[in-house]
């Protein structure tokens, strides 16, 4: 599977974002910024309810993803799911960095724990990892990863627009660019892979 580097260019928006040429360069300092000090993305609502609810549906993709390092088969799932867990632990970090713009600066990824990642997830989210946990490794396995990773990242994807529609930050409308781009990649090899399986 062939992946755009997707991350390396929402890295590098984030990277450039303080510096002169940046995307904050180009905006005045908000009334929080200039009483903080503070440089880093703001959050408004907008801001903060997609932050929000990126991570929270980026959980139960990573919760998952994780459970499929272990049981995954099928050569093309395992490996998506080595590159939704890195993705997904890269994505969390970037936005848990950008909600509290005081955190030290790193270029590594500091994954979320597990307590953190079950931590968001709502009952629904729960009870369909309990079931891919309680699920034998196998071509059924793998039929329910790959569905699930498909309904899931529908919803990111909606996140994303939804964000784009309404909007007002540059950076974090950045961010739900190269998300978007990345989330409709996946959804492509998602369902290559599920056809892939049903044959």
């Amino acid at each position: 599977m062939r992946r755009h580097p997707a991350l390396v260019a929402l890295a590098s928006v984030i990277a450039l974002a303080p510096f002169s040429g940046g995307v904050m360069a180009q905006n005045p300092p908000s009334a929080v910024t200039q009483a903080t000090g503070n440089t880093g993305a703001r959050m408004g609502d907008a801001e903060a309810k997609h932050a929000a609810d990126t991570l929270a549906a980026g959980a139960m993709s990573l919760a998952a993803s994780r459970v499929a390092l272990q049981k995954a088969k099928d050569d093309d799932v395992k490996q998506f799911a080595r590159f939704e867990v890195a993705e997904q632990e890269t994505i969390a970090d970037v936005l848990k960095a950008m909600r509290d713009p005081a955190t030290a600066a790193s270029g590594s990824v500091k994954p979320p724990s597990e307590p953190e990642v079950t931590g968001q997830l709502d009952p629904k989210g729960k009870a369909m990892l309990d079931k891919l946990e309680q699920a034998k490794a196998g071509s059924a396995f793998d039929r329910e990863y790959i569905r699930g990773q498909i309904e899931g990242h529908q919803a990111l994807l909606k996140i994303q627009e939804d964000y784009l529609a309404s909007g007002k930050d540059r950076e974090n409308l950045a961010v739900a660019k190269l998300a978007r781009g990345q989330i409709r990649e996946h959804l492509a090899l998602l369902k290559d892979i599920d056809a892939d399986l049903k044959d």
